[in-house]
């Protein structure tokens, strides 16, 4: 069940209108570090936790309701920086801003939304349910969610760097701050859950390759020699095991594909040409 409240989460204010900058800003909503991902990630991650783990759904679902307050805070920074700005760039805007010669605006948020935000990336490329990740472990779900957080931190720091408006630096100086808040929230988290790594820790270890589930192997031709990393030896993070360095991938048998099905008419009739 949700509630709607008819006031924005964060004033949104934008002094200057600026349409090169409201389509940067799609990014933040439709793109694949953008806050349609994120909510609709958090959501769907909830939605498959079990009751006994009803403290990290309440902890999903308020976060993902946030991040939908997120997405009204952008699509009203763009409609204000659509409307009442100029149509086209000025040549002091171009001299100051280097990606403005390349990106320009989105014709479609004239044309297909009336100068409002649509449910896009900065490209104008729709928004795809393919960046969601929602696997239905807890823990791996909320590695996944760390890393959300953090590239959307890193788009909104961009953002921010591409804009001299007051009030658009204002708005994307609290997301920055919620990013950072979400980051650590899942970190912990992670660290209330029992065994979290590996993912899923409740396969029983004993089955996996013994040989090589704590080894760094080397791809490399030649023998490189363990280089003595962190990785490469010491204790395992989930301290189950110890690291160690394999010289070369283990190897064996050939890349050799069964005949295929004749009505596939995947070779010639008679390979010798007779």
């Amino acid at each position: 069940m949700f509630f709607q409240e008819p006031e924005l989460q964060y004033e949104v204010t934008v002094e200057e209108p600026d349409p090169h900058f409201a389509k940067l800003l799609q990014q933040a909503i439709g793109g694949q570090e953008g806050e349609m991902r994120v909510a609709l990630q958090y959501m769907f991650q909830a939605w498959a936790v079990p009751e006994e783990y009803s403290e990290y759904r309440d902890l999903l679902m308020q976060t993902a309701a946030e991040e939908l307050g997120h997405i009204e805070m952008l699509a009203t920074a763009v409609t204000k920086n659509l409307r009442k700005a100029p149509e086209e760039l000025g040549d002091e805007q171009q001299g100051t801003d280097p990606s403005s010669a390349y990106t320009g605006q989105i014709p479609r948020q004239i044309l297909s939304a009336g100068q409002s935000a649509m449910p896009v990336d900065s490209d104008g490329a729709p928004f795809t349910g393919n960046y969601i990740v929602a696997s239905g472990n807890l823990a791996g779900d909320l590695f996944a969610n760390v890393m959300a957080e953090a590239t959307g931190r890193t788009l909104a720091t961009r953002l921010y760097e591409h804009t001299d408006d007051p009030g658009m630096k204002d708005m994307l100086s609290y997301l920055i701050a919620r990013d950072t808040m979400h980051q650590n929230q899942w970190l912990e988290a992670l660290e209330a859950l029992d065994d979290p790594v590996p993912v899923p820790a409740s396969f029983p270890q004993e089955q996996e390759n013994q040989e090589y589930n704590y080894s760094f192997m080397s791809t490399r031709r030649e023998d490189v020699g363990d280089p003595g990393m962190p990785w490469t030896q010491g204790d395992s993070p989930d301290g189950k095991g110890q690291f160690s360095f394999v010289p070369e991938q283990p190897g064996d048998g050939e890349v050799i594909a069964p005949p295929p099905d004749p009505k596939t008419y995947d070779v010639p009739e008679d390979v010798d040409g007779q």
